[in-house]
């Protein structure tokens, strides 16, 4: 009977540490362009919850955008979509996704009287490397040139290698 339990104790480590299809990336993956890059704030709360399953939680003083002006179509099964607005509303934060080595920025792609365009980019290393099997979802933020108002918000996001 313990062998059984041992294997089985055994099979779930194993199975919780196998890559997922997420994990592998193409070299030249993504697409280039330039637009206005975004950092992750000072000592952003990271979590191992998936947070595209839990209540929006939006930093003190944002203001989160309608569930019906967020445009997530292009964005994977399970990524985070959170969005709001914080100040004036010219800032937009939204909840990024980034695993191992990966590190995860927006940019702003495009802006208009309808919509503003997000990229959420995760630099992942080019070389082979041994990187922890983990997710974060670090808070993101970037400057729009007028407040966001009833413009929707559309959100892809690509993978690069550096």
């Amino acid at each position: 009977m313990a062998t059984v339990v041992g294997a089985g104790l055994l099979l779930v480590v194993a199975s919780a540490c196998a890559p997922s299809e997420r994990d592998s990336v193409a070299a030249g993956s993504g697409s280039g362009g330039s637009g206005t890059v975004l950092t992750t704030s000072p000592n952003p709360p990271s979590s191992s919850a998936d947070p595209s399953t839990s209540d929006q939680v939006v930093p003190n003083g944002g203001t989160a955008v309608p569930g019906d002006r967020v445009d997530a179509t292009a964005l994977p099964e399970g990524y985070p979509v959170q969005v709001w607005t914080e100040g004036d509303g010219t800032t937009v934060g939204v909840t990024g996704q980034e695993g191992g080595c990966g590190k995860v920025r927006a940019e702003v792609t495009g802006q208009s009287a309808a919509a503003v365009a997000i990229d959420l980019v995760e630099t992942v290393p080019a070389g082979e490397q041994l990187c922890t099997m983990d997710l974060r979802y670090p808070p993101l933020s970037v400057r729009i040139d007028q407040p966001l108002g009833e413009r929707t918000v559309v959100l892809t996001e690509r993978t690069e290698q550096k």
